[in-house]
């Protein structure tokens, strides 16, 4: 195990242990059924043990030998049971864990022996990390020199093939082998995956019968969000084809049939439409080059143009091995009608991208046939179809967002605009408003409207959803349909607290049915989300106690990441990483009463409830007496989404400037906002930036996106205390910050970034520093990282759940429960309830009976 897995396993080894239920199947080959089943019941080092030994309808007297064996073991119990009939690999597995009791399933080939430490080596994985689903063992060979299985690799005609395979250990790279790594699938000779996961996707695929069933598994396992962990600790030893002799021989066909069979099947089922469109053809006609080449069929016994060859009518020699791989493309399409319904299950449930699977796959190109004839095919049919781009197409990330996409954008616009661009980088991004407004600059991604009836094709067409605000409400196929989706919640704007400023002059009615429907917003956004961006490490703090009130921290998603931050993660709002250049006329030139040697505070945003720019204006009146040459600049009075009404704070600051006499000569008001692509040159024209808020409990968690384009600008900042940015313009010397509504202190401070020169030059200097930091591609780098490999939250894995559970008492330690609980009864409700829970626990305890008995009972000598 690499490091990260010692010390899980070490934390995994200090818990309950589940119960594990080996399953073995024997066909044909009882000797080698009991050799492993001593093997383990001698060496295992693990208490929790129980096997299940499945006989898939051996003939002759396999089922009386295995039993007499099993019969002699002292080191572990074995259920024995009998099929009807040969199930073949997948259905002798899928029918030993019908009967098994453990949470966790541990498949073991009956041509291999176990080594002591493996399976607690794989429940050490299993337990630390909840995200795995199943673990692949290291297998080597019966004399523990040569490689079995030590990594997965696919192609991309779907075969699925162990890479290292008979090489020496010796000369393989240790990292290959001894490295615990994610892989795409288990193989089925020695493997582990939790039990309730393993119910969840319906077990192996019965239609493969055997081979590449365990590819299968694994490739929908990864498919599903779930993690396959190669474990070097979990070791076995594997005589390979040890028991082939009772199913096929070279000459037969048969392995050959099920191979090229179940490498269409399994290619079908898994790849997503748009890989599967050029993949399917070319491995239809790759399964047919491989069939003449390995049969050494003449391709010209029938052409035309070397029609003398041989009379018409004589019969053309075909080998088992030529007509094994014809036959299993006819057996693949008749086996059609039950695969669409399959393939319709994985596709519409798949969380993962054939991309993000790429890494698993290895090298998809590997011709993996050594034959002339076939390698020639294949460098034919890769040129024809695009199959080099099956596990390399681009992710489809949707960006949602509420706010109007126009060339005055606000906050939440300039956001999503900002990720979409960010992340088109490296993949197929579309930028989706569900505003009515929509007319945006030129982007290097796709950018629309819909309405809500229009908004189940764009999520519908993405593997990744990000969305803001309400629009989760307006996507309810995100909940429904498209509930196995990746959903990464932007959180940056805590709505509800800003509900309880905005809404004051509201009645008391109306504000608690505002915050109640913005809190329903916020929560299904909470209990929905793979993956949460905030704003800064104080909302961090604020939305983890939302995420625990509702129960989202889990021990599932705690023990996969202690520290919570693969689910939440800071993301600030973002500045340009180039610095502003200036492209048109700022305030000096377009504001009459503003020229070039005054001196410019710029407010560079909206004016709403929980902002104070009263105490700012009363603060700029004062200084004026002073300093007349001081001019106070609001970027932007209308707020460019429409829907955003107008607020009584601005009215009462134009209302205020009024009756001081000092608007349109110290303090000016930009009645429209200004396009988001000019707005460098307003901040270009000015001296200092300025935020004032009142103190409550918005201003704790909020953060001010306007304050960063004054770093953007290099401006000195002066700011009211108590928010996210206060601390930063504090800790880092970039301007001011004020007690909230202090009009003499505001002054003082504006006073200080404007004439004190040495001062201000200090800050410009701090800023340039600290604005790296703050660049999009800087702040997104989360989000980035998390859609390079996205994954489902957890607690939202399909059949997620423990693995350990309460142990039931037993002896003293169970009637001194009994006894208590009689208390309790007797203390709650008298004889009368004591009498109900009885009668009840009767019936559960007559319902267990008469279950275990139909189980029992249901095949051959189980």
């Amino acid at each position: 195990m690499v490091a990260g897995d010692i010390a899980a396993g070490t934390r995994a080894r200090r818990r309950e242990l589940p119960l594990v239920s080996v399953i073995v199947v024997n066909y044909r080959c009882a000797h080698e059924t009991v050799r492993c089943l001593r093997s383990l019941a001698e060496v295992l080092d693990y208490p929790h043990v129980e096997v299940i030994c499945v006989d898939n309808a051996s003939e002759g007297p396999d089922a009386g030998t295995i039993r007499s064996a099993a019969d002699e073991l002292t080191g572990c119990a074995v259920e024995l049971v009998v099929a009807e009939r040969n199930l073949g690999f997948a259905g002798g597995c899928n029918l030993g864990a019908e009967y098994a009791r453990g949470s966790v399933l541990a498949f073991l080939n009956n041509d291999a022996r176990p080594d002591p430490a493996w399976v607690s080596a794989a429940v050490a994985v299993l337990t630390a990390d909840p995200t795995v689903a199943a673990v692949a063992s290291k297998v080597v060979g019966w004399d523990g020199a040569t490689a079995d299985f030590v990594d997965a690799g696919l192609t991309w005609f779907g075969m699925g093939y162990k890479r290292h395979a008979d090489a020496p250990l010796a000369e393989l790279d240790p990292a290959e082998h001894e490295r615990a790594k994610d892989v795409l699938f288990a193989t089925g000779a020695a493997m582990f995956v939790r039990a309730a996961v393993y119910a969840e996707l319906g077990g192996f695929d019965e239609r493969f019968f055997m081979f590449y069933e365990d590819v299968d598994l694994g490739w929908r396992l990864n498919l599903y969000g779930w993690r396959v962990r190669y474990v070097p600790g979990s070791l076995a030893y594997h005589r390979h084809h040890g028991t082939m002799d009772a199913i096929d021989t070279a000459e037969s066909g048969r392995e050959t049939f099920l191979l090229e069979r179940n490498a269409l099947a399994a290619l079908y089922k898994n790849l997503a439409d748009s890989s599967l469109a050029s993949a399917l053809p070319a491995a239809l006609g790759l399964a047919v080059r491989r069939s003449t080449a390995r049969g050494e069929i003449d391709p010209t016994q029938l052409d035309l143009r070397h029609g003398t060859a041989r009379p018409d009518s004589a019969p053309v020699p075909v080998s088992r091995q030529a007509l094994a791989g014809v036959l299993a493309i006819d057996q693949f399409v008749e086996q059609l009608p039950e695969l669409v319904p399959a393939r319709e299950e994985v596709q519409a449930q798949r969380v993962r991208s054939d991309t993000d699977l790429a890494p698993l796959v290895r090298n998809a190109l590997e011709p993996a046939f050594p034959l002339p004839r076939y390698l020639t095919a294949h460098e034919i049919l890769t040129r024809a179809f695009p199959v080099g781009d099956t596990f390399s197409r681009p992710r489809k990330v949707l960006v949602l967002t509420g706010d109007a996409l126009t060339a005055r954008m606000a906050g939440p616009a300039i956001r999503a605009w900002n990720i979409s661009a960010t992340l088109a980088a490296e993949h197929e991004v579309r930028l989706v408003t569900v505003n009515s407004r929509c007319d945006p600059p030129a982007a290097p991604f796709r950018v629309g409207s819909a309405r809500r009836r229009d908004l189940a094709e764009p999520v519908g067409w993405a593997d990744i959803v990000i969305l803001q605000g309400h629009v989760l409400e307006m996507a309810p196929a995100l909940r429904t349909e498209y509930a196995h989706k990746i959903v990464i919640c932007d959180l940056y704007d805590p709505m509800h607290l800003e509900v309880l400023e905005q809404s004051r002059s509201a009645t008391d009615d109306a504000r608690a049915a505002d915050l109640a429907g913005v809190t329903r917003v916020l929560n299904t956004q909470l209990e929905r989300g793979d993956f949460f961006l905030c704003a800064s490490e104080r909302q961090r703090h604020l939305w983890l106690g939302h995420l625990a009130a509702l129960g989202r921290l889990s021990p599932q998603l705690y023990d996969a990441d202690p520290t919570t931050r693969s689910l939440l993660s800071v993301v600030p709002f973002g500045l340009p990483a180039e610095p502003p250049e200036r492209t048109g006329p700022g305030p000096r030139s377009v504001i009459d009463g503003i020229d070039g040697t005054d001196r410019v505070i710029l407010w560079a945003g909206g004016v709403y409830s929980w902002f104070d720019p009263l105490t700012l204006i009363r603060a700029v009146d004062e200084l004026r007496h002073s300093r007349p040459e001081v001019r106070l600049v609001f970027l932007g009075m209308r707020h460019p989404n429409p829907e955003v009404t107008d607020t009584d704070i601005g009215a009462e600051a134009m209302r205020l400037a009024d009756s001081l006499g000092i608007t349109d000569k110290h303090v000016f008001f930009n009645e429209h906002w200004v396009p988001y692509e000019q707005r460098q040159n307003w901040l270009l024209d000015a001296d200092c930036g300025v935020t004032t808020h009142f103190e409550h409990v918005e201003t704790t968690f909020a953060f001010r996106t306007r304050v960063l384009d004054y770093l953007w600008a290099g401006l000195p900042i002066v700011t009211t205390d108590g928010d996210a940015f206060a601390d930063l313009v504090r800790a880092e010397g970039l301007g001011r910050t004020v007690p909230a509504a202090d009009q003499h202190a505001l002054a003082d401070a504006l006073e200080k970034v404007l004439y004190d020169e040495e001062f201000a030059a200090r800050c410009s200097a701090r800023i340039a520093d600290v604005a790296r930091r703050y660049t999009w591609p800087r702040v997104l780098e989360p989000l980035v990282h998390f859609c390079r490999d996205p994954r489902p939250a957890a607690d939202r894995l399909a059949g997620a759940g423990g693995l350990t559970h309460a142990t039931r008492p037993r002896g003293t330690a169970l009637l001194r429960r009994d006894l208590a609980l009689v208390r309790s009864y007797l203390a709650d409700g008298g004889p009368g309830e004591l009498a109900r829970r009885a009668t009840g626990r009767l019936r559960r305890m007559i319902g267990e009976r008469m279950t275990r008995t139909s189980r029992s009972g249901g095949q051959g000598d189980g």
